[in-house]
């Protein structure tokens, strides 16, 4: 009989391996990277028409060989702090690119664990995950825009303990019996999660530090996504390899664990363009042989997989994305790996 006991073990030593994971597997391994798209591809700007077609530009993704589509979860928009997000609920949007997709990873950059109930976001991505034949690859964070906490009732202070607490509950529903659960977010015995994930687990990919110290992060998570340093200059690549470098060595099996990280491009038709910062560094003004050489750097560097945001980019959408799979994504193929699970749904 299970007893009521703290849910805190590492990723390494509880979580089953990914080698059966269509979307993981699809998104990573060792020394080699893949290419992931961030949605929305046009930010909302009090119109909802700027996502109109979205979802058909995402299947053409599916179709080009992307590893991943990236969605955003901003619960509400806070104007003081900037874009709305995807604007559409991320586990809900998930679900309909599902359907409309079939190879692609379905990836959450990142979900706030924070926020809500660990019940909740367990039912809702095991549910994606088996709509979508193992494809979920979860993102997760502490929450980084301070008007949502009090409109949960939730200390904004308080982010990083509930995040912690969150995945640990989170991890102990989805195991295959019964849990019995015992933590400041809830109690639990005899009852169970359905459904289950489709291949047994789901990867958590910590962003950043979410309040989080290095050792837990490299116990706990199943890979690392952080901020790129500045991309218009070889020092940027080289500071974030010391970060990589520096994490890998506090993982405390030695394994494999992916790191991600991202970049939001103005990616224009001049190939020779050079790599220009904007808007103080946050976006990447370059044509496609400054974005090759970057990406190439961050191969070096132990990055696995790049997500792309073209939300600034001047030209439209589909030409850039046709523009990245022609030229760009044949020197970073997605990998292989095993197809995603057949599903009747």
């Amino acid at each position: 009989m299970n007893t009521m006991a703290s849910i805190s073990t590492p990723a390494g030593a509880s979580s089953p391996a990914f080698g059966a994971h269509p979307g993981y597997r699809r998104m990573f391994a060792p020394d080699q990277l893949t290419l992931g798209i961030f949605l929305p591809l046009r930010f909302y700007q009090g119109d909802m028409q700027a996502l109109a077609g979205q979802a058909d530009l995402v299947a053409d993704i599916d179709r080009h060989g992307f590893a991943a589509v990236w969605v955003r979860d901003v619960p509400l928009f806070d104007p003081a702090f900037g874009d709305a997000g995807q604007v559409f609920d991320a586990f809900t949007y998930l679900a309909f690119l599902a359907a409309r997709t079939q190879r692609v990873a379905l990836a959450t950059g990142s979900a706030i664990f924070s926020l809500r109930h660990p019940i909740d976001l367990a039912k809702a991505s095991a549910t994606i995950d088996q709509l979508s034949g193992g494809r979920l690859v979860l993102g997760v964070a502490s929450g980084d825009r301070p008007a949502e906490f009090p409109a949960y009732g939730i200390e904004h202070a308080e982010r990083g303990a509930r995040f912690a607490q969150s995945v640990a509950y989170f991890r102990a529903l989805l195991r295959a019996d019964s849990p019995a659960i015992g933590s400041p977010l809830g109690r639990m015995e005899g009852a169970m999660l359905l459904p289950k994930p489709a291949t047994g687990a789901i990867p958590l990919i910590v962003t950043s530090s979410s309040g989080q110290s290095p050792d837990w992060i490299a116990a706990q998570a199943d890979g690392w996504l952080t901020y790129p340093e500045a991309t218009h200059v070889a020092q940027g690549p080289l500071r974030l390899a010391q970060k990589i470098k520096a994490w890998r060595t506090l993982i405390p099996d030695g394994g494999f664990r992916p790191h991600m990280t991202n970049e939001w491009l103005d990616l224009v038709e001049d190939a020779d363009h050079p790599r220009t910062p904007l808007r103080g560094g946050h976006v990447l003004r370059t044509g496609r042989k400054g974005l090759i050489a970057l990406l190439e750097e961050w191969q070096r560097a132990g990055v696995n997989h790049a997500a792309l945001g073209i939300q600034f980019s001047q030209r439209p959408a589909a030409q850039v994305i046709q523009e990245l799979a022609e030229e760009v994504l044949p020197h970073f193929p997605s990998h292989a790996g095993p197809p995603a699970l057949a599903t009747r749904w």
